[in-house]
Parts: C-alpha cells; structure tokens; sequence
C-alpha cells in the first residue's frame, strides 16, 4: 500500500483508547442514565428523531467490561501498526467514518432487515471491524489468532470474521442469533476493503516525472 507512510508516535490509538474509557466510566459514575442512553446508543428510532451524532458517540460508548477490554485491546493491536504506517489524520479519519457508517450500518439492519427500529447498539466494534479488514488486506500473510487461540494468516482470519458475521445476521433476521451487533461489523468491514481498495488501485499515483540538475 504506497500510500502508507511511517509515523512513530501513533498518540491518536491512545487518545481513542481514553475517550472510550471517559465515556465507560460517565456510564457508570452518572446518576441519571437517561442522558447516555438519548446519546450514546444508535438506534434507527434515534435517527429518526434527529440525534444524528449518536452515530459518532456510540462508537466510543461501552455499558460492559468486558466489551470495552475486547475492543480495546483489538484497536490497539491493529491501530498501532496502522497509525504508524498511515499517519494520525489520515488513520482518524479513516477510523471515524469506519465508526459513522457501522453505526448506520446498524440502525439501517435494525430497521429493515429485523424489523426492530428500537434496537440500540453501542461500541467500537465496527470501527474496529475496518482496522482488522484493512490490516488484513494490506498484510494478508500476518498471523492473526481466532477467537483468541487459532493463529491463521490474516486474509484468513478476516474472511472468518465476515463469514460469522453474515450468518450471525442471517440468523437475526430469521428470530435467532445472538445479540450481537453483526450489521455494524459488517458496515465497518465494508469501509476497510473501499479504503484499501481505493489505496491500491484508484488512488492516484504520484508523478514520476523529476527534474534533473546539471
């Protein structure tokens, strides 16, 4: 991917990491909850009644430890590794609108694939979805683990990761399935292959005309 470049100091992963941990705690430290969920949960419902922001806020919203510690530690492991390569505004950016459209990815599922427009979701699943598919696709030989315990080379891994993921909301939409906010991993799957795809075969190519001095 030519259009990666070095950056040491990847403070914008950090700087994510802090803000959903800010937001974990006013879930917890609040009294009243009712500000958090008008604002931190993404609904089709919420759309509709105009709270567009909670596409961006419930990407960094966690009610539960344990899914703020797996996202965490998802986003740190591919985040790194792509901010340095990529560069803070470019991997912010990219971050941000894999965040935006999961969200919308969600609602949009929720509302037309479930037929449940109520369906809140909240986290950086989908977010995190695009870092591992944009990894995935610009380092296809790394070593991902599955589930944690399965090391398999990372096209692999992601292929698994969407396969799941388009079961899991099959099975949603026949009345089944987990709870599991599968349209917003797919939403954010969706934007790492475009963003990847744009970087290797649209994006172009700087000129390779120069000057020569005599």
């Amino acid at each position: 991917m030519r259009a990666f470049r070095r950056n040491r100091s990847p403070q914008v992963v950090r700087i994510i990491v802090f803000i959903n941990l800010v937001v974990f705690g006013c879930w917890h430290l609040l009294p009243d909850k009712r500000f958090m969920a008008a604002n931190f949960i993404v609904s089709w419902t919420h759309l509709e009644h105009g709270r567009w922001w909670v596409l961006l806020t419930a990407a960094f919203s966690h009610t539960m430890l344990f899914h703020l510690l797996i996202n965490m530690v998802v986003l740190i492991s591919f985040g790194r590794p792509l901010a340095q390569l990529m560069g803070t505004r470019r991997f912010l950016s990219f971050y941000l609108v894999a965040a935006v459209f999961s969200s919308f990815t969600h609602a949009l599922t929720s509302k037309y694939l479930l037929g449940m427009p109520d369906e809140g979701a909240v986290g950086a699943s989908g977010a995190v979805a695009g870092l591992l598919l944009l990894f995935s696709l610009a380092f296809p030989k790394e070593k991902l683990l599955f589930f944690g315990v399965i090391p398999v080379p990372a096209i692999v891994g992601a292929l698994l990761f969407i396969s799941l993921d388009v079961w899991g909301l099959s099975a949603q939409a026949s009345g089944g399935g987990l709870p599991i906010g599968h349209g917003a991993h797919l939403g954010g799957a969706f934007v790492g292959i475009v963003y990847f795809v744009y970087l290797k075969y649209l994006r172009p190519k700087p000129s390779s005309h120069y000057t020569q001095s005599s």
